[in-house]
C-alpha cells in the first residue's frame, strides 16, 4: 500500500540560521519535536513517551533543509523533510514540511501533529 504524502507550509518569525540548529542538531530537535534525541553519525533515534523509532538523516544543506528516513520504512519511498522557504521579496520566512501518512484518513492527523510541533518550536524560540 502505498503512503500518502502531504506538504504543510507554516510562516515563522525567525531566522534561517537560527532554524536549521534547530532542525538539524539532536538537542534543539529534543527542545520541540521529541522527547529523546540521539544520533550516531547518519543514525537519528526520536523517542516518544519511552518508545523509541529510527531514522536516518539523508539529506542536510546547511540552513536550507533536513531529510530523514525512518528505518522501518525502507521498503517505500517516504520520508520526512523539513525546509526553511525565504521570501524573494518579503524576507518572510516559512517552514514547508513534507511527511507520508499511511492512508488517506490520516493525512489531517499527521498535518495537526506537525502543526502543533512547530507551535512547541516557535514557543522555544520565541517566534
Amino acid at each position: 500500500m502505498d503512503k500518502v504524502k502531504f506538504e504543510l507550509e507554516i510562516p515563522i518569525h525567525a531566522s534561517p540560521n537560527m532554524l536549521y540548529q534547530y532542525i538539524s542538531s539532536p538537542s534543539n530537535l529534543q527542545e520541540w519535536f521529541a522527547d529523546k534525541v540521539n544520533s550516531r553519525g547518519k543514525m537519528f533515534t526520536f523517542a516518544w513517551d519511552g518508545v523509541e523509532e529510527k531514522a536516518e538523516l539523508i539529506i542536510k544543506k546547511s540552513d536550507e533543509r533536513i531529510r530523514f528516513k525512518w528505518i522501518e520504512s525502507k521498503n517505500d519511498e517516504s520520508y520526512f523533510e523539513i525546509k526553511i522557504q525565504v521570501d524573494a521579496l518579503t524576507k518572510d520566512v516559512s517552514l514547508i514540511v513534507t511527511d507520508f501518512a499511511d492512508d488517506e484518513d490520516e493525512v489531517e492527523e499527521s498535518k495537526q501533529l506537525w502543526e502543533n510541533q512547530i507551535d512547541e518550536l516557535k514557543h522555544t524560540i520565541g517566534a
